[in-house]
């Protein structure tokens, strides 16, 4: 969608010259027991915007496709990944419109939610994969301002994750701290 085309790129076009964010926390903890599941080193980062979490995954390793609907945090997390050393594949891509192609052993998911990607992010999910997701729980004063459907209500993650064939490994909520978050590790059966 253009209008969110627009917004993100107008954000990202402030953060320019902004040092390099660090990767979301619960993937720096997670990032070895993610290792040792996956069956192979291919992943996505879906809604990768400036890239921080698609770089440290290449970092340690990993062939990572990151996605976007942003130019402008694309073209930031193409030179961040220069400025680190490390390759990713940054495309371009509103995820309104038909999903990519190809197949992937881990993907990740933080701070976007769009809840009918799951199942068809899902379905790229190579056998043993491992999805991580975390995204924010709906709290005030974040659903006062922002549209509400942005936001996850307590429970629901795990309930969009249950019926698809795997198991979650992890499931927490943080309903009490600011931002209010529930993350999930979820592993493809096999």
């Amino acid at each position: 969608m253009e209008s969110d085309r627009v917004k993100w790129n107008q954000r990202y076009s402030v953060e320019q010259d902004s040092p390099a964010q660090a990767p979301a926390p619960f993937l720096v903890q997670e990032i070895e027991r993610i290792a040792g599941l996956v069956p192979g080193k291919r992943a996505l980062d879906i809604a990768c915007g400036e890239g921080r979490n698609s770089i440290f995954l290449a970092q340690h390793g990993f062939s990572v496709t990151g996605i976007d609907i942003s130019n402008e945090g694309i073209a930031l997390a193409r030179r961040r990944a220069d400025q680190s050393g490390v390759v990713v594949d940054f495309l371009i891509h509103d995820l309104d419109s038909p999903f990519i192609e190809g197949s992937f052993d881990l993907i990740i998911n933080f701070n976007f939610l769009l809840r009918t990607l799951i199942p068809e992010a899902f379905s790229l999910l190579v056998p043993g994969g491992v999805f991580v997701f975390e995204t924010l729980l709906e709290t005030p004063p974040f659903t006062d301002s922002h549209n509400p459907a942005f936001f996850l209500k307590q429970g629901e993650l795990k309930q969009l994750f249950q019926p698809l064939y795997g198991q979650i490994l992890l499931y927490e909520e943080y309903p009490h701290k600011q931002p209010a978050t529930a993350r999930l590790l979820f592993r493809k059966g096999i």
